[in-house]
């Protein structure tokens, strides 16, 4: 049975070079009303978290979330997926520094009056703030890897870094760990404590 994953597939590869038949025929057929852009899997983690805490699948809802391997690539996506391709709805989350690919993205698409949410720093510097330092610790005990923290902190590199500077480079150490804690992270959010670029890019949709 054609699923949402299949469709979130069928574009990757369209991207890459690929037929976009496939992609038409899911999106008409599933269907799809919109497809969320995210730099890459750890963010998606995130969002399908959040999505999950408020009690929506947004698979069912016909919204994509697709992370496409890097912000350069989102004038790719919202080329086929915009006005120019499949006409669908376009939303996504960035980093500060990649706010400019996305602006020009979707300004070539022609999605211009359609909204997309910046983080400050990154997602994870949102989240950790959110939190404070104090709880993402321990959510980091909890999740067995104090020890490989420990082990990081005493790292010369690290020496001089703020606690929050210090942490969200830990996440990022491991292939795998930031998509975990981007599900971890928000998981523990109270629900007046999620970052606001997250919070209104589900709100929206």
């Amino acid at each position: 049975m054609a699923d949402m994953a299949s469709f979130r597939d069928a574009v990757t590869a369209w991207a890459a070079g690929g037929p976009g038949g496939p992609a038409r025929e899911l999106a008409a057929r599933l269907p799809v009303r919109a497809v969320v852009l995210l730099e890459g899997p750890s963010d998606a983690a995130a969002v399908d978290a959040l999505a999950g805490t408020r009690g929506r699948d947004l698979a069912a809802e016909g919204i994509c979330v697709l992370p496409m391997g890097g912000a350069m690539s989102v004038g790719r996506f919202t080329h086929l997926l915009g006005p120019p391709g499949l006409d669908l709805r376009l939303t996504g989350l960035c980093d500060e520094a990649e706010r400019r690919y996305y602006a020009r993205g979707w300004e070539r698409a022609g999605a211009a009056g359609q909204e997309f949410f910046v983080c400050a720093a990154d997602l994870e510097d949102e989240l950790i703030r959110a939190l404070g330092v104090p709880r993402v610790e321990e959510l980091v005990r909890a999740e067995g890897d104090l020890r490989a923290l420990q082990t990081f902190l005493r790292q010369p590199a690290q020496q001089g870094r703020t606690s929050q500077q210090q942490l969200r480079r830990f996440l990022g150490t491991k292939k795998g760990r930031k998509i975990r804690y981007g599900r971890v992270l928000v998981e523990a959010l109270t629900p007046d404590g999620i970052p606001a670029p997250l919070d209104e890019l589900l709100t929206r949709l």
